[in-house]
């Protein structure tokens, strides 16, 4: 590509492999990696959580105090290193603020100073990095937790010439969670509270920290190209239409890449029998593999449809658009496997439909990853109904599997699968538009119909289907170009993932 070795800081609040709960954590482990294949220099930094694994193996390299500008109290912390395929990850020890059960929340609450937190980690991210001898070149930021970065670079840091050369990125993977806090949980950020920022308040008494990232962030990305269009709209912004477009030159939409080191059926360790893109392989393989799953969440062994569904049981993935039709759609002859956590009264809905259809329904109120690459691996179609879905990354699972998604043409979903009415030579799977459950509905008898009167179509959109390549290192070229400053469109396309 021409481009120099970079120095890059990749700050988020989770990376997969060390904690996670969510699919920034997937994105956090794969692109740092998959740049530092391609010869930069990048490093991430992160919560020392209580809950990270392998949390003993940490290295302490540093003991440091966080002072801040016009405060009297300084706040003391250690940066302890680990590594994530091979990147280095400076994880920031505060136990008053890090040392919990949970990350953000608990029994469904959030913690009531997570503005304070994150504002200490927003600090203290940019506070080691002249301390641990890294001058980073970009500053990779990711969603609310990281908002005040770009913000302190262009106030605290602005005369700084240790960032005089630093560019910030932010990276867009939910705008519904906007950082929203009181004034008073600032108080380590004073820039805040000496000048009233108008433009980042949500109200009278509150800053949103993700406003302080899109006004302050030299680029701003979002997680799929038509995720990007969405967030210059108010509804497909949470209502931050107007700080989207007032940006929109500096606005990109990159689609997220797929991991196939752990989405690969000819590797996988947690299904009943590998299988390769070939037909034959392909067909024995999911057979073998729907018999398997079938077992495991104990549905009778018949040779019906399966649909799959592997989610958080909250209204963003659909399940609102889901519970009322799935009792219609029960009576057909078709079984359908759910995997998940959430709602509790979400989950006790589907509990209850399960006792209503015990051969054709199965509800596993459960966070598995075993479990997860089964339902991939073994259904014939994958449900993905979401109300609003920034990239998504299980129709990417889906698709490697030969597994073909339902979707809702919503953000990163209508960016990586292709709708059988729409271009129906080169299908990988089915689109409905309406937010509405009548509309889900007609998608998931049209896709049954496909199934039993046309089989050799199913089988054509499955070849299709595995053939789909969403590949870290074309996606992470693209985040090089935005790092340069030369990638300029809000309607880009990763090319190489839909030929």
């Amino acid at each position: 590509m021409g481009i120099e070795p970079m120095k890059i800081l990749f700050v988020s609040s989770e990376v997969d492999g060390l904690v996670k709960t969510g699919g920034l954590a997937d994105v956090a482990k794969s692109l740092p990696r998959v740049l530092k294949e391609m010869g930069h220099d990048v490093r991430i930094v992160m919560p020392f959580y209580q809950s990270i694994s392998q949390r003993d193996t940490a290295e302490a390299v540093l003991e440091t105090q966080l002072s801040t500008p016009s405060l009297d109290r300084s706040i003391d912390y250690r940066v302890m290193k680990m590594y994530s395929d091979q990147v280095p990850v400076y994880c920031l020890d505060q136990p008053h603020y890090f040392l919990r059960n949970s990350l953000y929340s608990e029994n469904n609450q959030a913690y009531a100073d997570n503005g304070e937190r994150f504002s200490f980690f927003s600090a203290a991210a940019l506070d080691l990095c002249e301390k641990v001898s890294f001058k980073p070149d970009v500053i990779h930021c990711n969603d609310w937790h990281t908002g005040l970065i770009p913000f302190l670079l262009k106030t605290r840091y602005v005369n700084d010439a240790f960032f005089a050369t630093t560019c910030s990125v932010l990276s867009i993977h939910n705008a519904v969670f906007k950082g929203e806090f009181d004034y008073q949980q600032f108080n380590l950020i004073p820039e805040l509270i000496q000048h009233r920022y108008i433009h980042l308040e949500m109200g009278p008494h509150q800053i949103s920290m993700l406003k302080a990232g899109v006004a302050y962030a030299d680029k701003i990305n979002a997680v799929s190209p038509n995720y990007a269009l969405e967030l210059l709209t108010d509804l497909g912004s949470h209502g931050m239409g107007a700080d989207f477009q007032y940006r929109a030159h500096d606005l990109c939409g990159i689609i997220n890449g797929c991991d196939y080191q752990d989405w690969n059926p000819e590797t996988d360790p947690f299904i009943a029998q590998k299988f390769r893109s070939n037909k034959i392989s392909m067909s024995r393989g999911k057979k073998a593999c729907k018999r398997d799953l079938q077992a495991k969440v104990k549905l009778p062994m018949e040779d019906l449809p399966l649909y799959g569904m592997v989610c958080r049981l909250t209204e963003q993935k659909g399940i609102q658009y889901l519970l009322p039709i799935l009792a219609d759609f029960l009576r057909h002859d078709v079984q359908v496997v759910i995997v998940g956590t959430g709602d509790p009264t979400l989950a006790a809905q589907l509990h209850c439909l399960a006792s209503q259809f015990p051969n054709q329904l199965a509800f596993v109120e459960a966070y598995s990853n075993d479990l997860a690459h089964c339902v991939e691996a073994g259904a014939d179609f994958f449900m993905m109904p979401s109300e609003f879905e920034p990239c998504g990354l299980n129709q990417m699972y889906s698709l490697a599997y030969g597994t073909l998604p339902i979707v809702r043409a919503v953000g990163g979903l209508k960016d990586t699968v292709i709708d059988y009415d729409q271009v129906p030579q080169v299908a990988t799977g089915f689109w409905f538009y309406e937010p509405t459950p009548e509309a889900f509905l007609i998608c998931l008898q049209r896709t049954l119909l496909l199934f039993c009167q046309k089989p050799a179509e199913i089988k054509r959109m499955q070849q299709n289907a595995i053939a789909c390549k969403f590949d870290w290192t074309v996606s992470a070229e693209r985040y090089l170009e935005m790092y340069q400053g030369n990638e300029q469109s809000v309607v880009f396309y990763n090319t190489e993932t839909m030929a």
